[in-house]
């Protein structure tokens, strides 16, 4: 049985950041609408942190069973290291999608009840990224899914539930915010080239290459600060979110020098305090 410091690890609280932080920034454009519900913006952080850390046991589970973390030189996982049973890991994903689903069922309820679909194509999003016969996250579409699903979803959900109308501003913010989460699984995609690479694992890093997975994480990590640029023209004050510049640095410096396997560990940490400082800063400028 694995400790609680085991599933706590097992969760990779580094990877957080992109569940919270588009919840963030969709409540700041609310704010700016002056439609904010903390109830419900409580619940839609609920339902994004429950699908992350569903999406990381399921993945663990998947990948476990597969073999495909045998040889792994990141955080803990959880199967592959024998720390936890199959099954176990399995439980703790699907309860994490149900507690993600009852409450947006309730957002659902008190909104409207199409937000149903977008949360089933969640769940099956989240299961099918490394789960089933052919999981998309083999197939080098994991990025993707990561800009839909933890940009685009999250910020545009959040400002809907609470302000029920969609402005522009949700739809704009949504694209450094989703960046910014796919910056964070191309980092770890990028360390892990060699072992995905022996298990047949066709992340988009393994089809990329390292040299240009290096370039689209410094994409991901610099795009975001020109769109804040060019949203600060209504909104003056969004450019309290350049003041996280600084944090891309050390990151950007390790993955553009050629950091490899454990040496990239740190480049997790830093990534999701640069997205946890840029997606306050944004959502305290939309705010205002």
């Amino acid at each position: 049985m694995a400790t609680l410091a085991q599933w706590i690890a097992g969760s990779r609280p580094r990877t957080l950041p992109a569940s919270l932080v588009p919840v963030a920034v969709g409540t700041g454009i609310a704010a700016g609408e002056g439609r904010v519900i903390w109830w419900r913006a409580a619940l839609a952080a609920i339902v994004a942190l429950a699908l992350q850390i569903g999406v990381n046991y399921s993945n663990d589970y998947s990948d476990g069973v597969r073999g495909t973390d045998d040889e792994r030189v990141g955080p803990l996982r959880l199967v592959g290291s024998g720390a936890a049973g199959p099954r176990q890991v399995l439980a703790a994903a699907l309860g994490c999608f149900l507690v993600a689903a009852v409450a947006g069922l309730v957002l659902a309820a008190v909104t409207t009840w199409w937000l149903l679909l977008v949360g089933l194509a969640a769940i099956v999003a989240a299961w099918f990224y490394t789960g089933g016969k052919n999981p998309y996250g083999y197939r080098a579409l994991g990025e993707v899914s990561v800009f839909v699903f933890f940009g685009l979803v999250a910020v545009v959900g959040t400002v809907y539930v609470q302000a029920e109308r969609l402005p522009w501003e949700a739809w704009a913010a949504a694209v450094p915010v989703g960046l910014l989460a796919c910056a964070l699984l191309v980092a770890n995609n990028l360390r892990d080239i060699p072992s995905d690479t022996r298990a047949g694992k066709r992340t988009l890093a393994v089809v990329l290459g390292g040299p240009r997975t290096r370039i689209l994480y410094a994409a991901c990590v610099s795009l975001p600060y020109p769109i804040a640029l060019a949203m600060s023209a209504p909104h003056p004050w969004v450019l309290l979110a350049m003041l996280s510049t600084p944090l891309s640095l050390p990151p950007l410096q390790k993955v553009m020098q050629g950091a490899k396997g454990a040496e990239l560990i740190p480049v997790l940490g830093e990534t999701g305090r640069l997205q946890v400082a840029y997606g306050t800063l944004l959502a305290i400028g939309l705010a205002l």
